[in-house]
């Protein structure tokens, strides 16, 4: 008798970029393998949801995967609307930082952290 294991297609992807900017920033924080990147939402923003992305400790509700060697935790619920994006880290001379690439923005904000659907 064997059990099915249930293997979560990711809903997110990384750049390499992203990759290596995540892996640095983990191990600068010294982090446990207990964290892993949180990707998710929250209501608030210019545009009505902003982006979560900090490394957290598993909650109730998460989904756990792993992505480019990167343990990602996302609620449940947050899926929908994180679906198809892609995260990416900029480091230019006129912007440094992740950026969020959403097909489900129906509109962003200039901050590029905040988004409506």
């Amino acid at each position: 008798m064997s059990t099915a294991v249930e293997t979560l297609v990711a809903p997110v992807t990384f750049t390499e970029g992203a990759v290596k900017e995540l892996k640095k920033l983990k191990d600068q924080q010294e982090l446990s393998d207990e964290f892993g990147l949180r990707v998710g939402v929250e209501g608030g923003g210019c545009a009505g949801m902003n982006y979560i992305l900090g490394f957290d400790q598993q909650k109730d509700g998460d989904n756990i995967y792993v992505i480019n060697d990167i343990k990602v935790l996302m609620h449940k619920a947050h899926g929908m609307y994180l679906a198809g994006m892609q995260i990416d880290f900029q480091d230019g001379l006129n912007a440094r930082g992740f950026t969020f690439n959403n097909p489900n923005a129906a509109s962003t904000c200039g901050c590029g952290t905040s988004f409506s659907v």
